[in-house]
């Protein structure tokens, strides 16, 4: 025991007496330590040279710059100083000048300021002895009219000196000034921090030098003093070592990179050839496998799959004494594990395909579409060929039957020329056949040879003949069910695949099938209710305009492919020839969004025959909303309806206003008959059903041939696009005159609809007309029975030049009878109007706020019988209220 001790203690004490010796002469250069330690020291000296003579050589050139530049502003400010110029043609120049040269000089702080004349003769110097001599330097470029600067060594050393002239009105050089400086003196302040520089240039070297000592050292404890050849020979017998064992190797650093792997680990994990470097979770492996290299886990033979091997992993920590922080794996390939693999490879590519189907079938509420996918899921992964044939009733989004006919809804396969029922064919099959088994149980049915599946042959004998033929040899049909509905089947043949379907692949057939039965449920609710939802908003909207001769209007509606909304627009004439214009836009989308848009426009239409200003009928529609809101709230106390805007327009033809209201709708836009466009200012009010402000009126008064635009939100914002983007870009669409309002219509969906509408877009266009004066008469009539006659008189000759005469005996009647009522029940003043539009237009005007109603006379009575006749000689009649009184107006056809 003492031998061995000894022997041990003698190994150590040699190991450490080695190491201290390759230690001395590391900073000799004979290791690889000493050498990098020898060629960091260089490299900081050339460095630390290097900046200290650069530095100086700047300062050097600073220093002439900036007496180049002292000495030439010196000189130039003095040249051009108030009396230079004067002075020189003075009989003493030098009496002037020399008391300013020497003041400038001063006050610059450069050597000296000298003026002199153009021959160079001195008028000016610090040494008086030296006037009235011949200045030493250039002049010829100062005499040529430019400043010139010159570096010459004086007799107060080397210098920089600038000349410039001192010119008269007209341009001519009539003197010379310069100054100077010593370089010397600019100097001084580089020279004065050159000491400062060098200290901490040698301070910056020791720094250096000590850090570099320290990094030295380090390499020399990590490479143990050998030296470069020694440690060549080292890392060839290691790297030889490393890849001659048939076991996978791994090395990865602490930050997770792979470091190290060798052959045998790149042959197993298919690595690519830049490995080394990457992260362990970039190197394609499986999410599992990389995350377990990366993390540093250790783990004792723990089995993973990784691409087709089953492999022994091992993993243990590289820093557990003192060393880099990191991971070593090592890997072996498991062959007794290779049927397992081959199993577990089949089960997880049947997931992974599971898996995609999943994201990839019901991408679209649309049923056609979700069957294709389920076709392209399927091909060519599990099937060559796959079909999808459903109920027509599915299509279309109804609940099917066992009577409904089924039709090709998809088709997929790895061939185009397959002999198969095409796309949109109807298909019947015959009980024998694997589809009908299908359709009744609502199992799945596998066919493992055509060839000899008699039942199926016998169905259409000509076309399974050729399926035969072209290869087909193994179908399988599996039912589309969504619980107790069975809504078609799908079909799933092999061609090139030699294999038939056998019980595992039915199991995973059954399971696409479902998923995608789901979607296509889905799908055909959705159809059906967005089918409803469609239908019942065409049948609200208005079909056809009306007929009225104030607005030339065009319109445009399109409904979001997101689902219905809740916009509508009307076309309502109005008595006297007027025409109201209304836009809205329901809140939210579907069918409760339609049915509540058709209740406002049905209230729209009601309040409209009131003939009430827009603010009033606004406030209606407000009070209905909030009604609404209140009987629809549900138990938790939310409302089913969130709020509506609306715009109401009225437009007069014989005034050509238009008084415009809106509830929280975007403002109308006006395209004047130049082509400009503007968006008037109509206050906002707050949207229907919030309730609490009154809404106002804006009274606008558009020239004829205007174009007044109203819109929904849907056309001028969206997710992608602001609200005061859009109103730009609707301005620009607008903008140009000369075209019709169809015309304009087109224009702005070209400009500002989007690909894929995610609301409803309602979009009028009215082009204004005016009814001119000679269409209209007008008559003040004084509250006198016998005014009534006169009336009739003037009725008559105005019917006469309108080419009416044969209206005339009615139209009189008409007219003497609201006379008549409006002198004796109601208050002056009274005014008859008449219009001649699609219809003529008879209006008695008074300033009283009772009503005529219409009633049955009794057999004695006296009167009662005037409204009786005048309801029975026209098409329509009736009363509005104007802040000054009523209005009882008629209207007749046109003979």
């Amino acid at each position: 025991m003492v031998r061995l001790l000894g022997r041990s203690w003698a190994r150590s004490t040699s190991r450490r007496d080695a190491l201290r010796a390759r230690r001395r002469h590391a900073l000799g250069g004979r290791t690889v330590a000493g050498q990098v330690f020898v060629l960091q020291v260089a490299i900081v000296l050339l460095l630390v040279a290097v900046a200290v003579v650069a530095l100086v050589l700047q300062v050097r050139h600073d220093s002439t710059e900036e007496a180049r530049n002292r000495s030439l502003a010196v000189a130039e400010a003095f040249a051009n100083a108030p009396g230079t110029r004067e002075a020189l043609s003075a009989s003493d120049p030098t009496a002037v000048l020399q008391p300013r040269a020497e003041a400038a000089r001063v006050g610059s702080k450069v050597d000296f300021v000298v003026v002199m004349n153009t021959d160079g003769i001195r008028y000016t110097h610090p040494e008086r002895d030296r006037i009235g001599k011949k200045f030493i330097g250039t002049l010829g470029p100062a005499l040529a009219g430019k400043p010139f600067t010159e570096e010459i060594t004086g007799t107060i050393g080397p210098l920089v000196q600038a000349v410039v002239p001192v010119k008269a009105d007209d341009g001519s050089v009539v003197g010379l000034v310069s100054a100077g400086i010593t370089t010397e003196k600019v100097g001084g302040v580089g020279d004065r921090q050159l000491p400062l520089l060098l200290a901490a240039a040698a301070a910056a070297l020791v720094l250096a030098l000590v850090g570099t000592a320290l990094v030295s050292r380090r390499l020399l404890h990590q490479t143990h003093g050998l030296g470069p050849f020694e440690m060549t020979r080292m890392y060839e017998h290691h790297d030889a070592v490393l890849h001659a064992v048939r076991e996978g190797v791994l090395i990865v650093g602490g930050e997770g990179r792979l470091l190290l792997a060798n052959d045998e680990a790149h042959r197993l994990l298919d690595l690519p050839q830049d490995a080394e470097g990457r992260h362990a979770l970039e190197l394609g492996l499986d999410k599992d496998t990389a995350e377990l290299l990366a993390s540093g886990r250790v783990v004792t033979d723990e089995v993973r799959l990784v691409g087709d091997r089953l492999l022994a992993i091992n993993q243990r920590p590289t820093d557990l004494k003192g060393g880099p922080a990191g991971s070593v794996a090592t890997l072996r390939d498991s062959t007794e594990l290779r049927a397992l693999s081959g199993r577990a490879e089949v089960a997880r590519e049947r997931l992974r395909f599971l898996y995609d189907a999943g994201v990839g079938i019901g991408t679209t509420l649309d049923v056609t579409r979700t069957a294709e996918e389920l076709t392209e899921a399927a091909v060519p992964r599990f099937a060559d060929f796959a079909a999808v044939d459903l109920a027509e009733t599915v299509l279309s989004g109804e609940e099917p039957d066992a009577q409904t006919p089924l039709r090709r809804a998809a088709l997929n396969g790895i061939l185009k020329d397959a002999p198969l029922y095409p796309v949109g064919e109807r298909i019947g099959f015959a009980a024998s056949t694997p589809q009908a088994h299908s359709l009744g149980t609502g199992e799945a049915v596998v066919a493992p040879d055509l060839g000899n599946a008699h039942g199926w042959l016998a169905d259409d004998s000509e076309r399974a003949t050729e399926v035969v033929e072209y290869g087909m040899h193994s179908l399988l049909t599996v039912p589309l069910r969504a619980g107790p509905l069975v809504m078609g089947v799908a079909h799933f043949w092999r061609s090139e695949n030699p294999e038939p379907f056998d019980e595992d692949e039915l199991a995973l057939a059954e399971e696409l099938v479902a998923r995608a039965a789901v979607s296509i449920d889905n799908a055909r609710r959705y159809t059906r209710e967005h089918t409803m939802a469609e239908a019942l908003q065409r049948s609200l909207l208005p079909r056809n305009l009306p007929e009225q001769g104030a607005l030339d209007i065009a319109y445009r509606y399109l409904p979001a492919q997101a689902g219905v909304g809740g916009d509508w627009f009307d076309v309502l004439p109005l008595s006297g020839a007027r025409v109201a214009l209304v836009v809205g836009d329901v809140v939210g989308h579907g069918l409760h969004a339609a049915a509540t848009m058709g209740r406002l426009r049905t209230a729209v239409h009601n309040f409209s025959a009131l003939d009430l200003p827009p603010d009033e009928l606004l406030g209606l529609l407000d009070e209905l909303v909030a009604r609404i809101d209140q009987d629809e709230a549900t138990d938790d106390g939310s409302a089913a309806i969130t709020g509506a805007t609306c715009l109401y327009a009225v437009y007069d033809p014989t005034t050509r206003r238009c008084s415009v209201a809106r509830a929280g709708h975007p403002p109308p836009a006006v395209v004047r008959p130049d082509g400009s466009v503007d968006f008037p200012e109509v206050p906002a009010g707050l949207p229907l059903g919030v309730g609490g402000l009154p809404f106002e009126t804006a009274e606008l008064e558009l020239a004829e041939d205007s174009r007044l635009v109203l819109y929904t939100d849907g056309l001028v914002e969206d997710r992608e696009r602001d609200i005061d983007v859009g109103l730009e870009l609707l301005r620009s669409a607008l903008t140009g005159a000369g075209r019709s309002p169809g015309d304009t219509c087109q224009a702005v969906l070209d400009a500002l609809l989007p690909s894929r509408p995610s609301d409803d877009i309602a979009l009028i266009v009215a082009g204004t007309r005016a009814l001119g004066p000679d269409r209209v008469a007008e008559w003040r009539v004084p509250s006198d029975p016998a005014a009534v006659g006169e009336v009739r008189g003037s009725v008559a000759r105005q019917l006469t030049e309108w080419d009416l005469d044969d209206m005339a005996f009615t139209t009189e009647l008409i007219l003497s009878e609201l006379v008549t009522n409006a002198i004796r029940y109601g208050q002056g003043p009274i005014q008859v109007r008449m219009l001649l539009d699609r219809s003529l237009i008879c209006e008695v005007f008074d300033g009283s706020n009772t009503s005529p109603h219409l009633r049955y006379a009794a057999t004695t009575d006296e009167g009662g019988r005037g409204l009786f006749l005048v309801a029975q000689l026209t098409d329509r009649w009736g009363t509005r209220y104007t802040p000054a009184g009523k209005v009882i107006w008629t209207e007749q056809p046109l003979p």
